[in-house]
């Protein structure tokens, strides 16, 4: 693994990071070997992680940072340490585990800390910071990608409940989940007839799916959802009718900061990986990395993975002191996914047929990578916000 103040490629030290983070990455990398890596090949063949893994990371405190003291967690509202176990998974080529970590940590989080009231705080938040509820947010439909604004599932007011329809897909931590957060149609305005409601599993007419068979990314499950007139407490509702989409605009930019802080450290330990392989495997009696070709393919991705860091870096400064904007998000998101899939494009070709057999990590690094432009928002999607910016 990577020394805790920087990465393996990286010559630019540092700084966004105190002491305190630094002893916490010891903390989650400890963690990965111990319970992560050892079970790792059997959550990949099972498609889904032991929900003992939620809990085991919520007893070692790494669960909701900012979840107060009064509902068991550390009251520590600094998005720093997110990234720290964040870059710690990418970086081991274990990050389909830490997805779900992730998910939990960076984009269930704010909505169960910043959207509830006392009550439903008492309720929720000391399970999902002990790892004992696992959360999942369900925006995707079938026919509505990222136009949220098209979103069909439907809610409707009946007394005390909403009577919730519809189908959601492409969820991850699906079939694990215990309290799914849904984007629910209460209004025909596009933007100003969403409301986030709060499903638990085990209520009727919510059925979980398949767990869908995904290219890359095995270990974390990701499934359909349907709701059959399932009545759902308005005590479980985030906030007020018809406030949702503003809800997941504000909270968006955290999502895709934590998927570019995972795709820079993804990119880094796939070519510290492979800068390993080349150093050591031969072709014509000399390493294949002393080839020019090797050299300067290797000399641009360092570059490449080291300016993206720096970025992406500063974004998490500007994020811990609540300045980053939707725009620069879109910006460290496009380009650090696209450059996640690009390493591992490469870096799979200077390991020749070796790269295409599955035993070698490399090979499960490109099929990781390509999700990641696509999730969070797509490429596509993150130029037209950065694109509207620019006053066209």
């Amino acid at each position: 693994m990577a020394s805790p103040s920087t990465s393996s490629v990286s010559t630019i030290p540092r700084t966004v990071y105190k002491p305190e983070h630094e002893q916490f990455r010891e903390t989650v990398a400890g963690f990965i070997a111990t319970t992560v890596a050892p079970n790792f090949e059997d959550w990949e063949a099972a498609k889904i992680v032991d929900r003992e893994m939620f809990s085991a990371a919520g007893a070692a405190g790494l669960l909701l940072f900012p979840t107060p003291e009064s509902y068991g967690g550390a009251g520590v509202d600094d998005f720093r340490f997110n990234a720290v176990l964040d870059e710690e998974f990418a970086r081991s080529g274990l990050g389909g585990a830490g997805l779900g970590l992730a998910l939990q940590n960076d984009v269930i989080g704010p909505y169960m800390l910043d959207l509830t009231d006392d009550e439903q705080k008492s309720r929720w938040l000391p399970g999902m910071t002990a790892g004992t509820i696992i959360g999942a947010i369900a925006m995707t439909e079938p026919g509505t990608g990222s136009d949220l604004s098209g979103i069909k599932t439907r809610a409707v007011r009946d007394g005390d409940h909403y009577v919730l329809n519809g189908a959601k897909t492409f969820i991850s931590n699906g079939q694990n989940s215990d309290l799914v957060i849904v984007a629910a149609r209460t209004g025909d305005n596009p933007h100003k007839g969403l409301t986030l409601l709060a499903v638990e599993a085990g209520t009727p007419g919510f059925e979980k799916g398949r767990n869908l068979d995904k290219l890359g990314l095995h270990s974390q499950d990701t499934s359909e959802l349907s709701f059959t007139d399932v009545r759902v407490p308005v005590a479980n509702r985030l906030g007020e009718e018809g406030e949702g989409f503003y809800q997941l605009m504000r909270n968006l930019p955290q999502e895709r900061l934590s998927l570019a802080v995972t795709a820079v450290s993804a990119a880094e330990g796939t070519l510290a990986r492979t800068l390993a392989y080349v150093a050591e495997r031969h072709a014509f009696g000399v390493p294949i990395g002393s080839f020019q070709n090797s050299r300067f393919l290797l000399a641009e991705l360092t570059t490449e993975v080291e300016i993206a860091r720096v970025y992406v870096d500063r974004c998490v400064e500007l994020h811990t002191r609540r300045e980053l904007t939707a725009v620069q998000a879109a910006k460290a998101k496009w380009w650090a996914s696209e450059l996640q899939m690009r390493v591992a494009d490469r870096c799979l070709q200077l390991h020749g047929g070796y790269g295409y057999m599955r035993e070698y990590q490399v090979s499960r690094d490109f099929a990781d990578a390509r999700i990641q432009s696509i999730y969070g928002g797509t490429t596509e999607i993150m130029k037209e916000i950065i694109g509207k910016s620019l006053g066209f």
